[in-house]
Order: C-alpha cells, then structure tokens, then sequence
C-alpha cells in the first residue's frame, strides 16, 4: 500500500457475534497502519459493540427498517439512511474493508454509497458482480476455518500475514459502574467464583431447560461456593414481535431462592457487555453473548445445538464446548455441565 495514512471504512451490518467477531481485523489494521483513519459503518443494533474501541476512530451506524424504533417511518429510517452516505461520502475513503466472508453485494452497495476509492472484499467466480470488487480475496465455501479466521484473510491483501488477535469488547464505564452498584447491593458478601449465566437463545434447539438452569446452579454453590448474575432477554415469551424470556427467568429464580444470585435483564447491549465484564466465567448457549464474553476475555462453558461448532466456537479465551449427538441442547445433562464448568476451572497445563 503506497498511502502513507489510508482511510478505511470496515463494514459489517449482520449480527451481535459477527461483528464481535471482525474485531481482531481491527485491531490487526491499527497495529499495521498506526496513521490510519479506521472507520466503522454497523448498523444500530450491533453498534454497542464496538463501543470505547480504541482501534476505531469513528463508528457510524445506520437503522434496519426492521429495527426502527417504535412510531418511527419507514420513510424516515431511509431518509435518515440516506444522509448517513452523503456524510460519509465526504471522508473519501480510500478502502472499503467488507468484513464478512462470502461474496457480499449488499455491503457492496454500502461501500459504493460510501464511495470508497477501493473495495476489499471476497469474490466466488460464479456471482455475478464480483467485478465491483477491484481487490479480491477468492473465496473458499466449506473451508474447515473460524469466522475470526475467514474474515481475516482479507488482511493478506494489505500485506498482514499473521494469526488473528483474540476479539476485543470494551465496556462502558457508567454501564459497569451501575451494574456494580447492583450488584453488590444484592449480594454483599463475595463469592469466590461470580458466574455469569444467560439463559436466552434465538433459535429454539440452542435452548436448555429452566429446570436444568436451576439445578445447575445449586450444583455449583454448592461445590464451588459460587454467586450468579443471571441474564436474559426481557420480555414475554409470548410477544410475537420481541419474544423474550421473563418467564423462564421467574421459573429459574423461584426455584433457586436463597442463593445468590442478581437477576439482570438486559433491555440493551450495553448493559449485557457491562454486566458480563464482571463476571468471572460465563456459562451460555452459542450466540451473541458467547462472543462478548469471549470479547471480555472470559472463560466460557458454551452449548451448541445445530451450528458449527468450529466455526463459531469462542475465539482466544478457555472454553469449554457441549454439543449433543441430537444436536439439540436440551439433551444435555445437567451432570455433563457440571463436569465440563470444573474441567473450565483446571489451570491450563504447561
């Protein structure tokens, strides 16, 4: 690259986990190009990822139609979209980084909206389009790789030969201070272990059993002595719109009553990050809080039902990985978590 400090605009619009998930590309760029400008475009939802970034020296977001606020046009969620790239258009990027793997043409479109000088993306020979893409990367479908490593062989086109860094997820300071203040409001005395358990999961066979929950937590308070932040996604199960889980989170904490353990529904992402950043190991299914947690650097027990375990199982931290047969994560014991949560605690061997 003969640009003494580029301006590069990474793009990733899709989920909480896949955007966790460009954070090494990140970081590999800023250590690379230190006069760099980086910039970020995400979309409203996932954007509280890469917040407090200190590899990003901007990160904007504009809003899926699909995730506009209550009352809010479609009309206006365009409009507003629209002012977004003719802002955007104004920094003259010279690269556009599309940081997903696969052949991507909506984040082409993005990046042309944006007008980067060069696009960085992955090509596959039979999509059409690809010639939109003046700095290809082909692309491998069914190459046996992680999500952190797929995107990051972007970077070899920038002269960056190396392995990824581990994922990077900083917490806001007011949401940790709250979070904090919660906290030790509710459970005064410390425990030796805080364990952090979310029990929601998007997809129904990623999802365990309340009753399961429930006495895996007496398990381990009683062996390990351990307190418990307990997380979901607010809301009913029965909303058709937001579907969440404060049904499933009553049945779990009335039949754990007396242990310690704080109750922490998370209306926002920022909270999730703030609350996890606390915790000492976390035990949840495949998803976007297993990858902020991995992002906080936390040991991880982590349930995988039909998802590719070796694509997306936690990036750089210890981790511990439960996938039945089934496929189905109701069908693993409680005794099997439990084995899997003490072999977490065992200190690496060297």
């Amino acid at each position: 690259m003969n640009i003494a400090e580029p301006r590069f605009l990474v793009i990733r619009r899709d989920n909480i986990g896949d955007l966790v998930c460009a954070t090494p590309l990140i970081h590999a760029l800023r250590q690379h190009y230190p006069a760099a400008t980086i910039t970020a475009l995400v979309n409203s939802y996932n954007a509280p990822v890469l917040a407090n970034n200190p590899d990003i020296d901007a990160v904007f977001a504009y809003t899926k139609a699909k995730h506009r606020p209550p009352g809010t046009s479609v009309l206006k969620v365009y409009w507003d979209r629209l002012r977004l790239f003719a802002h955007l258009r104004k920094h003259r990027f010279d690269y556009a980084i599309l940081a997903a793997p696969g052949f991507q043409p909506r984040l082409i479109r993005l990046a042309r909206l944006a007008g980067a000088k060069h696009i960085l993306g992955f090509i596959e020979s039979t999509k059409p389009g690809a010639s939109a893409i003046d700095i290809g990367v082909p692309y491998e479908a069914g190459k046996p790789q992680h999500e952190v490593e797929a995107v990051f062989q972007l970077l070899t086109m920038l002269g960056i030969n190396e392995l990824p860094p581990p994922l990077q997820v900083l917490p806001q300071a007011s949401e940790v201070a709250r979070a904090k203040d919660v906290l030790y409001s509710a459970i005064p005395a410390r425990s030796p272990l805080l364990i952090g358990i979310h029990i929601s999961a998007r997809k129904p066979g990623q999802r365990w059993p309340s009753q399961n929950f429930a006495s895996l937590m007496k398990c381990l308070h009683e062996e390990h002595r351990t307190a418990f932040m307990l997380f979901w996604s607010p809301g009913s199960a029965h909303n058709p719109l937001h579907p969440g889980d404060d049904e499933k989170a009553a049945e779990i904490l009335a039949a754990v009553e007396g242990l310690p353990v704080l109750a922490y529904p998370t209306h926002h992402l920022s909270e999730l990050i703030a609350g996890l950043s606390l915790c000492d190991a976390v035990i949840c299914s495949d998803g976007g809080a297993m990858h902020l947690a991995a992002g906080l650097g936390k040991p991880i027990l982590c349930f995988f039902g039909n998802s590719d375990a070796s694509r997306w199982h936690p990036w750089g931290v210890p981790y511990r990985l439960l996938q039945p047969a089934s496929k189905l994560v109701a069908d693993i014991s409680v005794e099997e978590v439990q084995a899997g949560f003490s072999a977490l605690l065992q200190p690496p061997q060297t």
